[in-house]
């Protein structure tokens, strides 16, 4: 196995590891503090131009929200968004979303 897969295995293993491990409680709390006003409360967007979040899966979203986090997915309304958010948090977001039914 490659350096470069290796390490990509390992993150892989703990986005997962992290998200299993999260709070769905914890996460509904935040996600109805901080995301439900553009991805609707049951994940569902209300306009267009959001995605809806419902049944995504938890390792995504996670990767995600990361990724805007840091900057690596620019996006002007989703990094403000994401920046305050804690490794934690985005885990306990992830796994509740991730269990909304699409």
């Amino acid at each position: 196995m490659t350096r470069t897969a290796l390490i990509a295995a390992l993150g892989t293993f703990l986005i997962a590891a992290t998200a299993h491990a999260a709070d769905p409680a914890a996460g509904k709390a935040k996600y109805d503090a901080t995301c439900v006003a553009c991805h609707g409360a049951n994940g569902i967007s209300i306009a267009p131009i959001y995605p809806n979040l419902a049944g995504q899966k938890d390792e995504y979203l996670v990767a995600q929200l990361k990724a805007f986090r840091d900057g690596s997915r620019p996006n002007a309304i989703m990094q403000p968004m994401a920046k305050g958010l804690s490794d934690t948090d985005i885990a306990n977001i992830a796994v509740y979303v991730s269990t909304l039914k699409p």
